[in-house]
């Protein structure tokens, strides 16, 4: 009788809070090991790019890795420094070092929690789900791109004569991500694939790419301190175009890929929490000597691949990547990266949304959408810039919605069966895109009766554009000798043409 309690009470849900650490611990502490694994080169990698030692990157991903499994509002996603704010702090550093890349990040993430004040994570219902699929599509395409050079060894200083056993290492990796969890799913199956080529790599001395060929680790723990800048209106002036650029970039990519999350585990995540946790990550995280950073799709996905759900994952990879640094840094620095690119590959392919691209469903989506899917893929993968591809997209998107909707005025009109007037029966959205449908809708020059009334009882009056389409439809009917008048006006609609009508002309 006790062992079934026990075994009912173990089945049960874990309520409220708790459940967002608690839930299968095994299974997301094992999740975070792989993902540190992966952080380690991308972080080593950002840095260079950003043009800063790599431990900036490294202290970066730990501390907000752990600090945004509690502030944030998104379980089980994984953030750290990415290579899309490593991009906007080039110049920064180079004209100005280090330093100022502190600032900048401590003054980032003050916005962001500034933003999430200001509910900005309410924004996320505008970005339109095609543009959503664009975005999925243009990363995959991006992660796999990026394991080009480590796949085909073209990189500066790589050694091209290894490429037939660099090729058969990824082959043997993927082999085991694929091949293991047919016979078993007690550990995930990239963490056994890792550790499999490292252990092979090292035991038969194999002179493969390694993780330590992409840059020293760091041998202790950051220090926190101050930003080592003048504290005056100057250093403010060249910060803050840096910062609000950090700050947009990053709650751009941390929202979406939290909604990306959202609809993977059919959960709703906390936007505003989101946004205000990402910039509590980079205030810390500029005072312990670390670059700006946001959530990491690509290790997000990892995670949820191999099985990360809660906030343990997202604090194990911060725990155990200063751990693999500091404690298993010799051992870690001869992990092939043959081996990482085999889990980058697998999560490329598992991103990729397949539906999307068959022939049946290209058929029957809408052109129109699938457009916007193509040019935010295209402009994401052209610029390398997640921020720029969704930019596009929903730009477009909010053009091709303006010119459908502006099309969609109907006028029609019947003679009373005196004929003393004709009703004029107005249906649709009349804003600054549709007042030209509009006005041209009429036929003035056929009435013959001395009155008409125009009924806007199924038509919205969005701005003073439409007011003054109104106007001009009334005063050509009076150029005529015919009088026209406005019925079925709501209170909103009666209010703007009240304030407005006859205040407002065209081109004024």
């Amino acid at each position: 009788m006790t062992t079934k309690l026990a075994a009912t009470s173990r089945a049960l849900p874990i309520p409220g809070r708790r459940s967002e650490w608690l839930t299968d611990p095994k299974t997301n502490l094992l999740s975070g090991i792989v993902v540190a694994l992966a952080l380690i080169p991308e972080a080593i990698s950002f840095s260079i790019i950003a043009g800063v030692d790599p431990k900036v990157g490294l202290y970066a991903s730990f501390s907000i890795a752990i600090i945004i499994s509690i502030a944030g509002g998104r379980p089980g996603m994984i953030s750290a420094a990415t290579g899309a704010m490593a991009l906007v702090i080039v110049p920064l550093v180079a004209e100005y070092g280090t330093g100022y890349l502190f600032a900048a990040t401590v003054l980032a993430g003050l916005l962001q929690v500034g933003f999430g004040y200001l509910g900005v994570g309410s924004l996320m219902r505008f970005i339109p789900r095609t543009v959503m699929v664009g975005f999925v599509n243009a990363l995959a395409i991006l992660i796999l791109l990026a394991q080009i050079p480590h796949i085909l060894l073209t990189g500066d200083d790589a050694d091209s004569s290894q490429l037939q056993l660099n090729l058969l290492f990824i082959a043997m990796g993927l082999g085991i991500i694929y091949g293991l969890p047919r016979i078993t799913k007690a550990i995930p199956s990239p963490l056994v694939a890792i550790v499999a080529l490292a252990v092979a790599a090292i035991v038969f001395d194999l002179q493969l790419p390694t993780v330590g060929d992409m840059g020293s680790l760091p041998g202790s723990l950051p220090v926190p301190g101050l930003p080592e800048v003048p504290f005056n209106f100057e250093t403010l002036q060249i910060i803050f175009p840096f910062a609000v650029t950090l700050a947009l970039v990053g709650l751009l990519e941390s929202l979406l890929t939290a909604q990306l999350l959202d609809d993977l585990t059919d959960t709703e995540s906390d936007k505003n929490v989101e946004s205000r946790g990402q910039g509590i990550a980079n205030v810390a995280t500029g005072f312990l000597g670390g670059m700006a950073g946001c959530a990491m799709i690509g290790q997000s996905m990892i995670n949820y691949r191999t099985g990360g759900r809660t906030r343990l994952s997202t604090l194990a990879s911060g725990v155990f990547l200063i751990i693999l640094v500091l404690v298993l840094g010799d051992f870690v620095a001869q992990i092939p990266m043959g081996a990482l690119v085999a889990v980058m590959i697998m999560v490329s392919i598992s991103t990729f949304n397949w539906t999307s691209m068959r022939p049946e469903t290209l058929r029957t989506m809408p052109r129109p959408e699938t457009i916007v899917m193509l040019v935010t893929v295209g402009v994401t993968v052209l610029t390398e810039n997640l921020a720029y591809g969704v930019g596009a997209g929903v730009t477009l998107s909010a053009v091709l919605f303006v010119r459908h909707v502006s099309h969609v005025v109907s006028v029609t009109s019947v003679v009373d069966p005196d004929n003393v007037e004709r009703l004029y029966d107005v249906s649709g959205e009349l804003f600054f895109a549709s007042t030209t449908d509009l006005v041209h809708s009429f036929d003035y020059d056929a009435v013959r009766v001395k009155r008409v009334e125009i009924d806007l009882s199924n038509a919205r009056i969005w701005d003073t554009s439409a007011v003054v389409a109104l106007d001009a439809v009334v005063d050509k009917f009076a150029e005529r000798g015919i009088s026209a008048h406005l019925v079925g006006l709501n209170r909103h609609a009666e209010r703007l043409h009240k304030s407005t009508t006859g205040r407002v002309k065209p081109g004024h």
